[in-house]
């Protein structure tokens, strides 16, 4: 009888197989453009409230799971929650983030949970390919709203609810996308510092000061009838940033509050301002792609447009070299 491993194994090169068979096939693309999906019945009586922001539920966020983990965090609540942002064809990219930083098992002694977060698709290929990864994997999130850029904040706050609903007891979470190389000693061990006392109402990541783009051809264009103010709260660049994991349940339930705006990382800036909480800034997480050199890529926490090659590549180079100095 084989063993459960080589059924595993079988599974995954068939599932890859068909992936690869069902991407190379020229068809009609399918594509989502269109407001922000929001759902029109609230559910009262359900959500926390606080004093600073209106008691009528704006986004009740009452979507489904439709692929859930809610038993990750059972056995043992984890340091970090690693929470990814990612689509359903970036199958490369997941697997790729799996063998190298995103590995639950790379550092020693210390608890780490890995998610990838995605909405449904409209091609409901692709909602089965997803399912048939969860099932090998176990580290999918999937919620029912339609997965798409303009609905990137509905994806942020599911990883909220999900963090506050299942793993409250994590003492921080990175939320980053799947582009992403991250540093994960020089983040848990020179950031974090497992040995320092948990931090509560904790932000930080590259802080952008800036204000909305006017200009409809912009892909961070920002109409004045959602966003009236000529200046932005300060934010983190959501390719990257990290917070105690008391701070997912206070956004999410700000968000049941707060007008929903299609660019993610602006919204947790507006949620932060309702909150008191202010980001703070650190140069370790990198927003834009940069060469790569051992020493260089050694002084950072985040890297940006990383292709799941040079994710390889990087990785195998840096913990093959540790023992050199800069």
């Amino acid at each position: 009888m084989p063993s459960k491993v080589s059924c595993l194994y079988l599974l995954t090169v068939v599932c890859w197989a068909s992936a690869l068979w069902y991407l190379s096939v020229s068809r009609p693309s399918t594509s989502y453009v269109g407001q922000v999906a929001i759902p029109i019945k609230p559910k009262a009586g359900k959500n926390g409230t606080f004093t600073n922001i209106r008691t009528r539920s704006l986004n009740p966020h009452d979507f489904d799971y439709l692929i859930n983990e809610e038993k990750k965090c059972e056995a043992e609540p984890p340091y970090l929650v690693i929470l990814i942002s990612t689509t359903h064809k970036e199958f490369d990219a997941r697997q790729a983030i799996r063998e190298t930083w995103g590995d639950e098992s790379s550092l020693a002694d210390m608890r780490v949970v890995t998610l990838f977060l995605l909405g449904r698709s409209t091609d409901g290929v692709l909602n089965q390919m997803v399912e048939q990864e969860s099932q090998i994997f176990h580290d999918i999130v999937v919620e029912d709203f339609i997965d798409s850029y303009h609905n990137l904040t509905l994806k942020t706050l599911m990883g909220m609810r999900w963090v506050a609903t299942f793993c409250s007891k994590a003492q921080y979470v990175l939320k980053t996308d799947s582009d992403i190389f991250v540093n994960m000693e020089n983040l848990v061990f020179n950031l974090l510092k497992p040995t320092t006392k948990p931090r509560r109402r904790y932000f930080t990541g590259y802080v952008i000061n800036g204000g909305p783009i006017r200009d409809m051809r912009s892909k961070w264009y920002m109409g004045r009838d959602l966003y009236p103010d000529s200046k932005y709260p300060p934010f983190c660049s959501g390719t990257g940033y990290v917070f105690s994991a008391d701070v997912a349940e206070l956004i999410y339930q700000t968000s049941l509050h707060t007008r929903l705006l299609h660019l993610e990382d602006v919204y947790v800036g507006v949620c932060l301002r309702k909150l008191g909480i202010h980001p703070f800034q650190n140069s370790g997480f990198n927003h834009w792609k940069m060469a790569y050199s051992l020493c260089r890529y050694r002084r950072v926490v985040t890297v940006h447009q990383i292709s799941p090659e040079e994710m390889h590549r990087i990785w195998n180079d840096m913990t093959s070299k540790k023992h050199l100095k800069c």
